[in-house]
């Protein structure tokens, strides 16, 4: 097997060792069932426990009551920004939003569609360095629900706590940081997450619906769009993405074999700070792009005093064995993108490797 890589991508991301190791091993033939999980139908006994385990798992991980439906879905969170309003935005169509990174914005975009969104804080024209407080907050009363995404990969916030709701449903996009420390589900009407971050594969999207907001799902929606349907059919409505689900299901055993979130939360600190501090220990060489309240746990961003050393530390870094470093298209600089299964080791390299850097530079 050939020496993996340090994969800083910010998603697709890396997976647990172990669970590509287990995958392995029984990819040709699951269990000795003969067959590959990719290949067995959705609908038999296999796959039927493997489905109701990764579920069973997942609640277990955050403590998710009866009376929250789990979905395992397609589309990504991209396909949650219409989702979500079409089945939450009941006459008369409005919705708060909170508005802190280029996601947020496209969930903006699509609730448009359905009714009107108010937008209850952003951070946009101070370039997202910042997560909005709570006092800043302007909910509409006559809201159906209130959105916020958690964590926002491009620039490196993150919401510490969550933003209080008032009497409405708490919606959050958690693609980027889902599973990175323990939550009160009960704080949440609904929250979605992408799988390529922190779950498993792209592919699967992660639903957790309180079932009461259920019934606020039309019938007259389009089907494969309506939350009710896939609750009722147990995420069967149609072929779900098997081998994803499955992944995800062993990414759940591996979070609970480790200790839970709890100790996946004191790991993800321990590695933040250690390549926070080197970023303020380099005397303004490297510098965070975001309030120091408010820096994400996951995705680390930084920049150098020009674009050409970014350039030339992002090449250099990617000989040594570190990929995925070169920031969003659309910000540019340095991101580190340190999710639950990045080792410890990983990013304390890195850090050897940014003061070699400056050395030399």
């Amino acid at each position: 097997m050939e020496k993996r890589i340090y994969n800083f991508s910010a998603g697709p991301a890396i997976l647990p060792e172990e669970v590509l190791l287990e995958a392995q091993k029984d990819l040709y033939s699951y269990k000795g069932s003969g067959m590959s999980v990719m290949e067995m139908s959705h609908r038999g006994k296999i796959f039927d426990s493997i489905i109701k385990e990764a579920e069973a798992d997942l609640r277990q991980l955050l403590d998710i009551s009866d009376n929250y439906s789990v979905l395992f879905l397609q589309g990504g969170a991209t396909l949650q920004f219409s989702m979500v309003p079409l089945n939450l935005m009941p006459l008369p169509n409005k919705a708060d939003y909170i508005v802190t990174d280029a996601w947020a914005e496209k969930a903006v975009k699509e609730a448009k569609r359905v009714g009107t969104v108010n937008i209850a804080a952003s951070t946009k024209s101070e370039n997202f360095v910042r997560i909005p407080k709570q006092n800043e907050l302007k909910l509409d009363p006559d809201a159906a629900y209130l959105h916020f995404t958690s964590n926002n990969t491009i620039f490196g916030t993150q919401w510490k706590k969550e933003p209080e709701a008032g009497n409405v449903p708490l919606v959050c996009d958690a693609s980027s940081d889902f599973l990175h420390k323990k939550i009160d589900i009960n704080k949440y009407g609904l929250i979605y997450a992408g799988a390529q971050k922190n779950i498993g594969p792209a592919g699967v999207t992660v639903v957790t619906i309180r079932k009461d907001l259920l019934e606020r799902s039309s019938d007259y929606l389009h089907t494969y769009l309506n939350y009710k349907i896939h609750a009722e059919n147990e995420s069967m409505y149609n072929t779900p993405t098997t081998f994803g689900i499955y992944i995800a299901g062993l990414v759940f055993k591996w979070l609970l074999n480790m200790g839970g979130l709890e100790e996946m939360y004191t790991r993800n600190l321990e590695k933040a700070k250690i390549l926070y501090d080197a970023i303020d220990a380099s005397e303004g060489y490297y510098k965070g792009t975001t309030v120091k309240e408010d820096r994400s746990l996951m995705n680390v961003t930084y920049k150098l005093p020009n674009e050409q050393l970014e350039e030339k530390f992002i090449r250099e870094a990617s000989v040594k064995g570190f990929s995925g470093l070169k920031g969003h298209r659309s910000v540019g600089g340095v991101r580190a993108s340190i999710y639950n299964a990045f080792p410890l080791k990983g990013v304390e390299e890195l850090v050897e490797f940014m003061k070699d850097f400056k050395e030399k530079n």
